[in-house]
C-alpha cells in the first residue's frame, strides 16, 4: 500500500477545499489535497454568487482580483407578482477595489484557483482518492483511500473534511451527524446563452408567474452573455420528459421570447438544511458543504463554506507552528457552527416564505405579496433571499467584549454596525496604499491610538504569545473607520476580525491570550516552533 505523508490532508477538491489548502499553504504548511473524481469537471454554472469577503479572501491567495475581473455584478434587482412588478431596488455603486458581489460559474472559479494551486509548491493534488476509512490517534490521522492503482493511505496530523455535499460517508466514519430537513419540491436550473437586452446586469425574481403558476423562477446574468434560471417544479419532475416533447423549450420561450437561444448545461436538484452537529472531530475539522446545506437563496453556501476554509486554515497554521492555545481549535466548531446556525436560520425563513409547509405560511406569503401590490410599505416584507454577510464573532469564546461597543444584533438589511469586538474590519486603504484587511491577513495585528507607547505594546505581545504580532500606529482614515477613540489599541486576527479592543498595554495580555486559544493567564505560551 503506498503511503503519503501530510501536516494536512484536505478531502475535497472543490473551491473550500482549494481554498483551505492554498491558505494554508500561504501559512508554510505542507499540504496533500483529495478528490474521489479522476480529474476536474468543469461543467455548469452551480454555485454562482462570490460574495465582497470571499473575494477579499480570495485575494490573499491572488485569486480575488481575477474572480472579480471576470465576473458579473448585477446592479438592478427586480421582483414580480404574477403579471406584474411588484418593485426592483437599484444597489449603490462601490466605493473599494472589489465590488459588493460578482456571479461567476463555479467552474470558472475552480480553474482560476486552480492556476494558483499549479503556482504553490507546498500543495500536493491527488485525483481519483475515494476516502474508504479514517482512523485517529493523539498524534494524527490515518486516511485509507481507493484508487485505480488499489489501496492507498495519507498519514496527517490533521484533515479538513470538504467533501461537499455528497460527504455521508465521511461523516459517517467520522461519527457526525447531519440533522435537518429537505425540501419536497425540486429545482430546474439551465444555463442559457442568449441575447436579452437589458438583461446582462438585472437579476429578476418572479412569484408565481402565470409561466410557472404557484412557483417561482429566479434569473441571474452571468458573464458572456449566459443567464442562470432557477425553476421550482414538483417533486415528480421530469426533466427527460420535458426534453423529448418540447415542454423545457415552452419554458425557456415563456422567458426569453421568440429569439435564439443555447441550453449549455441543466440540472434538477433538491433544497437540504442540514447542519453537522460537531464541525471539529477530533483532529478533523468539517468545512463547506459537508458541514452544512442550506438552500441558496442569498448565496450562503459557497460564501460560508469559503469562511469555513479560512477560519480553519489560520487556527490549524497556528497549532502546527506551535502558537495556539488549547482552546484554538476547538473554537473553529464554536465559530463557524454559529455561523451554519445563523446562515440556516435565515435561509429557512426565505424557504418559508417560497416553499410555504403550513396553511399559516402559505396564508401569510399571499397576504404579503398581495399588500405589496398596493404598499410599498410591505416590500420589506418580500422575502426572496437575504445576501450573504459575514458572520460576527461577537460571542466567541476568542472575543474579549467591549462594554462601551455593546453588539445590538443584526442591523436592517443593506447597513453594518458600528465596528467592534468580533466584526469584520472595514477595508481601509492606509498610508502607502495598503490594505487594512490584506494587512491583517498576515498575523496577529495591534493598531494603536497616536501618543502609545510602541515598545510597551510589543513587550506586552511577547509576553502573550509566542506567535509574530505586529504593531501600527493608526492613522487618521482608519481611526476613523474603525470609530477608534484616544488610548485604545485595536487587536486584530489573522482573518481581519477584531479579537478585542484594549484601553491600556496591560490589558493586552489577557486578551491576546484568549484570542490565541488560551482558556487562561495561567496558562503559559507555547514557545516551541516546529519545523513545517
Amino acid at each position: 500500500m503506498d503511503t503519503v505523508t501530510a501536516r494536512v490532508a484536505v478531502l475535497g477538491n472543490g473551491p473550500v477545499g482549494q481554498t483551505t489548502a492554498l491558505l494554508l499553504a500561504g501559512w508554510g504548511i505542507p499540504v496533500v489535497l483529495l478528490d474521489r473524481r479522476p480529474a476536474r469537471d468543469l461543467v455548469g454554472s452551480k454555485a454562482i454568487c462570490q460574495q465582497r469577503d470571499v473575494l477579499d479572501i480570495w485575494a490573499a491567495v491572488g485569486a480575488g482580483e481575477a474572480v472579480a475581473a471576470e465576473g458579473v455584478t448585477w446592479t438592478t434587482a427586480r421582483t414580480f407578482y404574477r403579471d406584474r412588478e411588484l418593485f426592483s431596488y437599484r444597489l449603490p455603486s462601490p466605493d473599494t477595489r472589489l465590488p459588493p458581489f460578482v456571479n461567476l460559474s463555479q467552474s470558472r472559479t475552480e480553474e482560476i484557483l486552480d492556476e494558483r494551486i499549479a503556482a504553490q509548491p507546498l500543495i500536493d493534488v491527488h485525483w481519483g482518492h475515494r476516502v474508504t476509512g479514517i482512523e485517529q490517534s493523539v498524534d494524527g490521522v490515518g486516511i485509507r483511500c481507493e484508487t485505480a492503482g488499489g489501496p492507498s493511505r495519507i498519514d496527517a496530523e490533521y484533515a479538513v473534511a470538504c467533501a461537499g455535499a455528497r460527504g455521508d460517508d465521511v461523516r459517517r466514519m467520522l461519527g457526525v451527524g447531519f440533522d435537518g430537513q429537505s425540501f419536497d419540491d425540486l429545482f430546474l436550473i439551465c444555463d442559457i446563452r442568449a441575447e436579452l437586452e437589458g438583461w446582462a446586469t438585472e437579476r429578476r425574481f418572479y412569484f408565481d408567474p402565470p409561466w410557472n403558476p404557484g412557483r417561482q423562477v429566479l434569473i441571474h446574468p452571468c458573464p458572456g452573455g449566459h443567464f442562470r434560471i432557477d425553476w421550482q417544479v414538483p417533486g415528480d419532475y421530469d426533466l427527460g420528459a420535458e426534453e423529448g416533447d418540447g415542454r423545457l423549450d415552452a419554458r425557456v420561450r415563456a422567458i426569453i421570447g421568440d429569439r435564439p437561444y443555447e441550453i449549455a448545461w441543466k440540472s434538477v436538484y433538491r433544497f437540504h438544511s442540514r447542519v453537522a452537529d460537531r464541525m471539529r472531530a477530533g483532529r478533523v475539522l468539517l468545512a463547506g458543504d459537508c458541514a452544512h446545506l442550506m438552500s441558496p437563496f442569498g448565496a450562503r453556501g459557497l460564501n460560508s463554506g469559503v469562511a469555513d476554509a479560512e477560519n480553519a486554515a489560520w487556527k490549524l497554521a497556528y497549532v502546527l507552528r506551535g502558537w495556539a492555545g488549547p482552546g484554538l481549535l476547538e473554537s473553529y466548531h464554536d465559530e463557524r457552527h454559529a455561523a451554519a446556525m445563523e446562515n440556516l436560520a435565515v435561509t429557512s425563513a426565505t424557504m418559508d416564505f417560497l416553499v410555504p409547509r403550513t396553511p399559516e405560511q402559505r396564508a401569510r406569503r399571499l397576504d404579503v405579496l398581495d399588500r405589496a401590490t398596493r404598499d410599498p410599505g410591505a416590500h420589506a416584507e418580500v422575502d426572496s433571499g437575504r445576501l450573504a454577510e459575514p458572520f460576527w464573532y461577537t460571542g466567541s469564546p476568542l472575543t474579549t467584549p467591549d462594554p462601551a461597543r455593546p453588539f445590538g444584533g443584526r442591523p436592517p438589511r443593506g447597513t453594518l454596525p458600528a465596528a467592534g469586538p468580533g466584526m469584520l474590519v472595514p477595508d481601509v486603504v492606509m498610508p502607502g496604499g495598503e490594505r487594512l484587511r490584506a494587512l491583517a491577513r498576515t498575523g496577529f495585528l495591534l493598531l494603536a491610538a497616536p501618543g502609545a507607547d510602541i515598545a510597551e505594546l510589543r513587550s506586552a505581545a511577547a509576553a502573550s504569545t509566542a506567535s509574530p504580532v505586529g504593531v501600527r500606529l493608526l492613522d487618521p482614515e482608519t481611526t476613523a473607520a474603525l470609530g477608534a477613540r484616544p488610548g485604545e489599541t485595536w487587536v486584530i486576527r489573522p482573518d481581519a476580525h477584531v479579537a478585542a479592543v484594549a484601553v491600556a498595554a496591560g490589558e493586552l495580555v489577557p486578551v491576546l491570550r484568549r484570542a490565541h486559544g488560551h482558556s487562561s493567564t495561567s496558562d503559559s505560551p507555547v514557545r516551541r516552533t516546529t519545523g513545517v
